[in-house]
């Protein structure tokens, strides 16, 4: 079956990853309210029409804290990526580095920081950090993560308590005996976005993930005032079909919707895409 959307390739994951992997992925916490929510939100944001305008030349890039990238979507820090595929996070990070778009790798990496480091060497990649009750514990990771060359680090601000995942809580959820955290050994959901970039002011840049299926979401969060956004799940769905390839799959779909979506709102360049594309109401 040819995969020609991002839903072609969740079904994949879905039939071919174990059951406990699969639930894992795809679950949220409790009634996975938020999770659905994040998806359901985009269907509230309209395009406005606007025609007879000059896309014959475009230019998808735009730039992460000054760093270059193909187009605005990058990869979100998830866990345990050797569920989905053998190489896990090192083939995350060769995926990431030849479409030239950024990883954050996730505290929660099936392989180390060394080893993603020297899968994609040269690669936009930032660290995305849980803080850990022993804050020695913490120090040392990001010492580690600057020492090796990542370019930023993420920190994880929402989480004092874990969620009640059911799902994996039923499965009796752990990581098989061959797998270890071993960087450990030794959301905004589009509904928020327009309040964060109103109050930050074009301070700082503001990220998004969270729910995005489509190219067309991409621009609508651009729209709201993001800067760049990340896929985690569907990145999780390319390792599961392919590996490196499935995912460079996955994000060479997403900058095609992406170019269509822009070139039908009559944007040329990400520079020309703002407020004005969209009808918004937050329900």
């Amino acid at each position: 079956m040819a995969m020609v959307c991002l839903s072609d390739f969740e079904a994949y994951a879905k039939k071919y990853l174990p059951k406990i992997a699969w639930d894992f992925f795809a679950a949220g916490a409790d009634d996975c309210s938020t999770r659905d929510e994040n998806i359901l939100a985009y269907k509230r944001i309209h395009f406005r029409p606007r025609m007879l305008r000059d896309v014959s030349m475009m230019d998808i890039r735009t730039k992460l804290l000054g760093a270059e990238i193909s187009f605005p979507v990058g990869i979100a820090p998830t866990g345990f990526h050797q569920l989905a595929w053998p190489d896990g996070e090192k083939s995350t990070a060769r995926a990431a580095k030849a479409m030239n778009t950024c990883y954050i790798a996730s505290t929660y990496s099936t392989c180390t920081l060394e080893e993603i480091s020297a899968a994609a060497p040269g690669s936009l990649r930032w660290f995305q950090l849980y803080i850990h009750r022993n804050r020695a514990v913490s120090q040392h990771l990001v010492q580690r993560a600057e020492a090796l060359g990542f370019q930023g680090l993420v920190f994880t601000a929402d989480l004092p308590y874990t969620g009640k995942r059911r799902d994996d809580i039923r499965n009796g959820f752990c990581l098989p005996p061959h797998m270890k955290l071993k960087n450990l050994e030794g959301a905004f959901e589009i509904d928020a976005l327009v309040e964060v970039v109103a109050a930050v002011q074009g301070r700082v840049e503001v990220y998004l993930d969270g729910g995005i299926r489509k190219g067309s979401d991409v621009l609508k969060a651009l729209a709201l005032g993001a800067k760049c956004v990340f896929i985690g799940r569907p990145a999780l769905w390319g390792l599961a079909y392919k590996g490196e390839e499935g995912l460079q799959d996955i994000l060479r779909i997403l900058q095609d919707e992406f170019r269509l979506s822009m070139a039908l709102a009559g944007c040329a360049s990400v520079s020309e895409i703002g407020r004005h594309l969209v009808q918004f109401s937050k329900l």
